[in-house]
């Protein structure tokens, strides 16, 4: 799939995504992001969506609007409207055909970690596909069965999950321990039989329910990297192609943001595709570094400095290869159409480039009140404001 057209669904007037290697929605909440990210997941994987609908025992009789309540989430029948279009790379999609009829294949193609990630953790563990209520959101389910299958299968050891030296570069596993873990070492415990993660430092353990809001939003997204991320000499996980992420930096630390994005870099060198989605200018200051660095002939050695990162030989590498890729990025506007802001031009004319699609809308407000407040108070001091005018 290289390009996504969705139009009049739920709050999106009309959506047309041309996906680079690296892609980025951003906009106020409720304006289609995740709807939008849900549908790639769809698109992309529905022979296995079905299979698990169907294996787990929800059904909706091969109807649209049960489908859209099942997969997406109690209510959102309502997003599907009579002139709903959905088409990918100029192809319209049948989607009322597609859901009347079971899809071949289980294959999964897109890992999606959404924005509800602490959900997958109860108490600490991994929740089954099976342990939420028929209302919740597909993408949540499916996450957190991704999560405890991952941990019967390949954390069956001892040892701590975190930091381990076969998962992720020593590099990044240096900055995560001074950005979110601190002294902290995160391992598998057990409670009367029954296991659940806990960060320890020490003798001591903290169970999930102590641990800080950023470590609670941040595990479940270090598990799914390590998911993405096999140990050994293998790049990438089975069929994936597409990694989406839901707001990486929910309880992240600016500092702790610039890690997870740098550990993107990574993935998309091992050749996934990354969307995500945001409300952190942060992200878009990664693509406009990356725009602006690829288009004036940066060096690796630049990249790296802007994440404060070591100029390891393998971060080198990755960094060169980072490059490389293409970017694209759009601003979802909940009255008008979806607006390609790549540029992120803070001199264009489109309102919705030059403020970085209402990030940097504060910013620029509190520079020019202190600008003003500033000049007042100079004037004031120096008399001016008593001067009689001619």
């Amino acid at each position: 799939m290289k390009k996504l057209t969705l139009r009049n669904i739920g709050q999106i007037k009309e959506a047309n995504l041309t996906f680079g290697d690296l892609t980025v929605l951003v906009g106020p909440q409720a304006s289609g992001k995740s709807v939008s990210l849900q549908w790639v997941k769809l698109l992309q994987d529905s022979g296995l969506v079905q299979h698990q609908l169907h294996t787990y025992g929800l059904d909706y009789d091969g109807k649209l609007p049960e489908f859209l309540d099942v997969y997406f989430g109690e209510g959102m029948r309502s997003t599907w409207r009579s002139d709903s279009e959905v088409s990918v790379d100029g192809k319209a999609v049948d989607v009322k055909k597609r859901v009347a009829r079971q899809q071949t294949g289980k294959r999964q193609s897109v890992f999606l970690i959404p924005a509800q990630r602490v959900m997958a953790l109860a108490n600490g563990w991994p929740r089954p596909f099976t342990d939420y209520k028929s209302g919740d959101p597909y993408a949540v389910r499916d996450f957190s069965e991704n999560l405890r299958l991952l941990m019967e299968r390949e954390f069956n050891g001892s040892g701590p999950l975190f930091p381990q030296p076969n998962r992720l570069k020593a590099d990044y596993r240096k900055l995560l321990q001074a950005s979110v873990f601190a002294d902290f070492k995160l391992s598998v415990d057990k409670v009367q039989s029954q296991k659940r993660l806990v960060l320890g430092v020490g003798s001591e353990s903290l169970p999930f329910m102590v641990w800080s809001a950023g470590q609670r939003e941040f595990v479940p997204l270090l598990l799914g990297l390590y998911w993405l991320m096999p140990p050994g000499k293998v790049s990438r996980r089975n069929d994936i192609e597409w990694v989406v992420i839901e707001e990486l930096e929910m309880g992240l630390h600016p500092r702790a943001i610039s890690v997870v994005l740098l550990i993107v870099l990574e993935l998309l060198t091992r050749g996934y595709k990354v969307i995500l989605s945001t409300h952190s200018p942060q992200v878009l200051e990664l693509v406009w570094a990356l725009e602006t660095l690829r288009k004036t002939g940066g060096k690796p050695e630049d990249l790296l400095d802007l994440f404060g990162a070591p100029r390891s030989a393998s971060l080198k590498d990755m960094a060169g290869k980072a490059l490389k890729k293409s970017s694209k990025v759009y601003y979802f506007d909940p009255a008008s159409k979806v607006v390609d802001v790549t540029n992120l031009d803070p001199t264009s004319p489109v309102a919705q480039e030059a403020s970085w699609g209402g990030l940097l809308e504060f910013s620029a407000r509190a520079n020019e009140t202190v600008a003003k407040a500033v000049a007042n108070s100079a004037a004031f001091a120096s008399g001016d404001l008593f001067r009689e005018r001619p």
